[in-house]
């Protein structure tokens, strides 16, 4: 607990304000400004002059006004409670806050969670055990299925229970352990929000975090405890991709952050999620979801805080077991606010503005990602993966937050513009976008899918690689200066294109794949070539063939369940071999 300390306004320059103190003050303290006592926090500290980044709205502020410093960086209370919930940046609830008012009071400060709701505590640990720090109590269940462990805090020394309470409703604050040494444990934790939790040992990547989206599964997979960057401009389906990711990733929990984005679109977010049901539970999918919302209209400081408030609440969910997910929509919206901050405190800008530091600061919350060996007992893993979206203007990956977040990612969906106007969605680019998961993940996708799934990838990656080739040289010599094989080429890839990288995510049969469905589609796609291929080299003219429905009888397939798919897939293959088979053959 630091000690409170005082002092005064003595500049205002929206929400960067100065301060004279009279008493030492610590980087990133928490302050309280003015009559209204607003949350703000200490950025730059010269003798006795401070700047804090204030949290709120500093309209009607007046020089002299008094500050008062907490000696106590920003932290946010976890425990039972945290999930469905939805915050505002920094960690307010804001089912709370907009009870009286459509807008956010200024200086209201509220938990993040409820210390009067009781739950049903159930103990893990006896007497005379010896509890260390990240070993379990006990645990409660949040919403119908979520077991939320209670957890020795990870700042506590080891010691013998003497004390552990019996099964029972409690709140977070009441005590349910306690031990020898006196220490008090309750299913509350407080944590600050810029600092990492500790684990044991970080660990490889040894999983693949499956998204259900084909285009990224089959070509640009992310490993469970990776980080990726989704960069695309305006249109091109970033929070409609990370929505999609939300509900359809094997991630256990999902934190997300909507950082700066406009109010309609986090309005849709709050509108649609609690109506959504979870797809491996028989339950709404926010019972296993926490949202941020920190909108363009709300004080920009308050950007930077969410991102690590969404950090933190995943690193605590993590150190539990589970494997947690970060959607973080826009950084670009908070390197923004950096920016801002910067100019009011008239730091030397860097590139395009940004400040010196955007790289650092990216660096520091992307690096919190990982999977881990966890603290305590019983033995366990956890991990914690960042999916980031970015909004380059203009669309240029150019610019410093994308590049910044390319080199410290492990995955790149580029979002294309040409491809979201034509209505392919999502609208990844597969000759800009990347993985360096492939090596990590490869022995895991063939051990489940089997050694055909590598031939099946390096197929689909020429075919697209090929397309490209050969779309050059039509627009040189024509189509009818194409070969028939080179002609079936091109059309193969469209329905490539359309039956495999395309999903339709209002389709229940199509908004989700799983891997075993992505095989037998794929294999599906490949046996057609093949069997066209034996054809033309027999004589087939493609014009023969030309009108033949094959994107919609294919379509038609996709929907099918995975079983029905294969058995019918194969049928449709032989049925449309017999009818190349009947085709009067143009001899040459």
């Amino acid at each position: 607990m630091g000690v409170a300390s005082s002092g005064n306004i003595t500049g205002i320059s929206g929400p960067v304000i100065g301060a004279v103190t009279y008493t030492p003050i610590k980087m990133f303290e928490v302050a309280y400004i003015g009559h209204s006592k607003l949350l703000g926090e200490v950025i730059r500290i010269k003798g006795d002059r401070v700047d804090i980044q204030v949290y709120e709205d500093t309209s009607g502020l007046t020089k002299g006004e008094p500050v008062i410093f907490t000696g106590e960086l920003l932290a946010v209370d976890l425990g039972p409670g945290i999930l469905g919930s939805v915050f505002d940046g920094i960690g307010r609830p804001l089912e709370i806050l907009g009870k009286d008012s459509i807008y956010l009071k200024k200086g209201i400060h509220l938990p993040a969670i409820d210390s009067r709701k009781k739950w049903y505590f159930t103990p893990s640990i006896k007497e005379g055990e010896i509890v260390t720090p990240g070993t379990f109590i006990g645990y409660v269940f949040e919403g119908s299925f979520l077991q939320h462990r209670i957890m020795a805090p990870p700042y506590i020394e080891p010691a013998k229970v003497v004390w552990v309470a019996s099964e029972e409703n409690y709140t977070i604050e009441d005590s349910i352990c306690r031990l020898e040494n006196g220490v008090e444990l309750t299913m509350k934790q407080r944590w600050e929000v810029r600092r990492p939790r500790p684990v044991l040992s970080r660990l490889s990547f040894d999983a693949p975090l499956l998204t259900g989206q084909r285009i990224l599964d089959t070509l640009f997979p992310i490993a469970i405890g990776g980080a990726a960057v989704l960069p695309g401009g305006f249109g091109t389906g970033k929070t409609v991709t990370q929505q999609s990711l939300a509900k359809w990733c094997n991630a256990e929990i999902i934190i997300y952050i909507g950082c700066g984005e406009r109010g309609n679109e986090m309005t849709e977010v709050l509108e649609e999620f609690p109506e959504l049901s979870d797809p491996f539970h028989n339950a709404p999918l926010m019972e296993r979801m926490v949202l941020i919302a920190n909108t363009s209209n709300m004080p920009v400081a308050a950007r930077e805080a969410s991102v690590y408030l969404g950090m933190t609440l995943a690193e605590y969910f993590r150190d539990m077991g589970y494997n947690t997910a970060i959607m973080a929509d826009s950084t670009s919206r908070w390197a923004e606010a950096l920016r801002e901050i910067g100019g009011r405190l008239e730091e030397m800008p860097g590139e395009e503005g940004y400040p010196a530091y955007l790289g650092t600061r990216l660096a520091q919350y992307y690096e919190r990602a990982g999977r881990a060996k966890l603290l305590g007992l019983p033995e366990r893993e956890g991990s914690v993966t960042v999916i980031n979206a970015v909004s380059p203007a203009g669309g240029d990956f150019s610019e410093p937050v994308t590049q910044a977040s390319l080199r410290l990612s492990g995955a790149f969906w580029a979002l294309d513009k040409r491809l979201a106007q034509q209505r392919h969605f999502p609208a990844i680019n597969w000759q800009q976008s990347y993985t360096l998961y492939e090596g990590s993940l490869a022995s895991v996708f063939e051990r489940e899918l089997g050694s055909q799934w590598k031939v099946l990838k390096s197929y689909l990656k020429e075919m697209l690689d090929r397309e490209k080739v050969l779309t050059d040289l039509v627009q040189l010599v024509g189509r009818d200066g194409l070969s028939e094989e080179d002609k079936w080429l091109l059309a193969h890839v469209e329905t490539i294109k359309v039956v495999f990288l395309q999903q339709n995510a209002y389709s229940d049969a199509d908004a989700s794949c799983s891997m075993k469905k992505q095989f037998i589609l794929l294999k599906l796609l490949y046996d057609l070539d093949n069997l066209m291929r034996q054809r033309i080299e027999s004589g087939l003219l493609y014009d023969q063939v030309a009108d033949y429905p094959l994107r919609v009888e294919l379509l038609r397939l996709r929907e099918k369940p995975e079983i029905e798919l294969e058995q019918q897939g194969n049928q449709w293959l032989k049925n449309f071999d017999d009818k190349l088979e009947s085709l009067v053959v143009i001899p040459e």
